[in-house]
């Protein structure tokens, strides 16, 4: 914020010469003087980092959604069952892609892509294992909620939480 107090303060006293715009997602262009990349701080580096990672895990999801509309049982009771998986699914795939995004360009709106896609994962994980029958299909359920789905909504909440408790 000094950083704009001190621009606007210039603009006025050089009759609004030299304006610069900042970019859509919050952030002023980085100063040369600064050090650029190597002054970056561990944090950014790290939300970067999980940014590729959720956006590798969301790419990851996409073959998944064929092999659930494909392989799907039509024993279920539910009328569009395979389309059911399928769409929260690919809502998990895009909210991992969108929250990687905003996390990787340092947007501050990551935190809202995280906390949905949490959600998300958590409810998946939820129906997964309370609709699974006994045996290899709930064993393959729970499998799935303990190694990917509840890692990957913990990830997405510590991203939102982090990013909620930074000062702007």
């Amino acid at each position: 914020m000094r950083q704009l107090a001190s621009r606007k303060e210039r603009l006025a006293t050089e009759g609004g010469e030299g304006a610069e715009c900042l970019p859509a997602h919050g952030r002023a262009r980085p100063d040369p003087s600064e050090g650029g990349a190597a002054g970056a701080r561990p944090y950014s580096r790290l939300v970067a980092w999980t940014g590729w990672l959720l956006i590798v895990c969301g790419f990851a999801l996409l073959p998944w959604l064929y092999l659930l509309a494909t392989g799907r049982p039509d024993s279920a009771t539910a009328a569009h069952w395979p389309v059911t998986w399928v769409g929260l699914d690919a809502l998990e795939a895009a909210g991992l892609i969108a929250t990687g995004v905003l996390a990787a360009r340092g947007d501050r709106r990551h935190a809202l892509a995280a906390t949905t896609t949490a959600t998300l994962l958590v409810i998946d994980a939820w129906f997964d294992t309370t609709t699974a029958v006994a045996g290899s299909d709930l064993a393959e359920a729970a499998t799935m909620a303990l190694c990917a789905e509840l890692p990957l909504a913990a990830l997405c909440a510590w991203l939102a939480v982090r990013a909620m408790g930074r000062r702007t």
